[in-house]
């Protein structure tokens, strides 16, 4: 009894310091590893950011490029009918949007998503409004009745997806 009194005498100090040592490296092993995450984080982050900023800013100027007010005065040319204006505003949105289209990496599902259907809703403004003049008709009675819509209409499609753009890049920071 005597001798196992005498093991456990040396032993026992032994385990404690043992355990006490293994506690005390796995834990700085671990912060260690987290502050090596953190700052792998944010090396990251001074790379994205830049990146992402670039991303918003560029889908806000291609939904200013597709406002109906800005397309229609870069697009309209005298002698142009309703129908051959109706032609190049679609084919333009669809041009900046096919030159914008990887932007979508950037940003979130959402704000991609707003971005598509603010899209999709220029061109259906543009699409009913052909209906309501004559095909052959000057190209200035087609943009007036766009234009008219947009002023009947609580924002133009394109104001909601910028508002939306504004908000995160705000969350962002």
């Amino acid at each position: 009894m005597e001798t196992l009194f005498e093991v456990l005498k040396y032993t026992l100090p032994s385990l404690v310091v043992f355990a006490t040592s293994y506690l005390i490296i796995k834990t700085f092993i671990e912060n260690d590893q987290k502050k090596r995450k953190m700052e792998l984080r944010m090396a990251n982050l001074k790379t994205i950011t830049p990146v992402k900023l670039q991303a918003y800013e560029r889908l806000t100027i291609f939904l200013e490029r597709i406002a109906p007010e800005s397309i229609i005065i870069r697009i309209m040319e005298p002698n142009m009918t309703s129908a051959q204006l109706q032609s190049s505003l679609l084919k333009v949105i669809r041009a900046e949007f096919e030159h914008n289209v990887s932007q979508q990496v950037y940003v979130s599902s959402q704000a991609w998503s707003v971005i598509k259907t603010s899209k999709e809703q220029t061109i259906k403004l543009i699409n009913t409004s052909i209906d309501k003049v004559d095909r052959d008709s000057p190209a200035i009675n087609l943009s007036r009745t766009i234009l008219e819509t947009v002023i009947s209409m609580k924002s133009a499609p394109n104001q909601a997806a910028i508002d939306f753009l504004k908000g995160e890049i705000q969350q962002i920071f």
